[in-house]
């Protein structure tokens, strides 16, 4: 099954996609996580989109889609994969659709603003690994410590306050036209975001349609 997360950010779309992926048995694929990894070994993208990303700002569509092809194109993607991050324009989904791209169904999680900037000032992201956490809803197991592979957690410069209104205000003017643009394919399904994780969960797979 091939799947798209949409939601401000914030809403929780990589926390889900995580579950969702050990629950179906196929990859995440993160464009943050990916772009983060190359932004940590100074790769020209990652150098590219560093600046971007500091200041909360859309990665150009030309350095997206080349990523997201290239990953896509790898063995562990044969049987389905979920797309966490792309894509956050409607330019970006036709280009996915123009590339071949098919997708199954495109989940929205659906949380006001003013949730989303509590939730953020209390995230945490691994610095080794790109793992998110928060401290009340999603806890690691020992303060400040990734569970995954024990590297640092720290918060990301685009969790400032400032950042994240930027950041709210790029996806309701560039990101929010994504749900009419799958809707009328008729792939589109609202989940409530505003709710605890494993709630959101089941509500997620019932929607695509597979039992928990």
């Amino acid at each position: 099954m091939n799947l798209i997360l949409l939601g401000a950010p914030g809403a929780g779309k990589g926390t889900q996609a995580e579950l969702i992926a050990k629950q179906l048995q196929i990859p995440t694929i993160s464009t943050g996580n990916i772009l983060r990894e190359a932004i940590k070994n100074q790769t020209p993208t990652g150098l590219k989109a560093k600046d971007f990303m500091d200041k909360g700002m859309l990665v150009p569509d030309d350095v997206i889609i080349g990523i997201v092809s290239e990953r896509l194109a790898q063995d562990d993607c044969k049987k389905g994969y979920i797309l966490d991050g792309v894509p956050r324009t409607a330019p970006q989904a036709q280009a996915l659709q123009d590339n071949g791209i098919e997708l199954d169904c495109v989940v929205s999680i659906e949380i006001d603003d003013a949730v989303i900037a509590r939730r953020m000032t209390g995230r945490r992201v691994c610095s080794a690994c790109g793992a998110s956490y928060h401290i009340t809803a999603n806890p690691p197991k020992a303060q400040g410590i990734c569970n995954a592979c024990s590297g640092e957690l720290v918060t990301r410069k685009d969790d400032v306050p400032e950042t994240v209104q930027n950041r709210l205000a790029v996806y309701h003017a560039e990101t929010e036209v994504l749900k009419d643009f799958y809707a009328k394919r008729g792939k589109l399904v609202l989940v409530n975001g505003d709710q605890p994780i494993a709630d959101a969960t089941r509500d997620i797979l019932a929607a695509i349609g597979v039992q928990p």
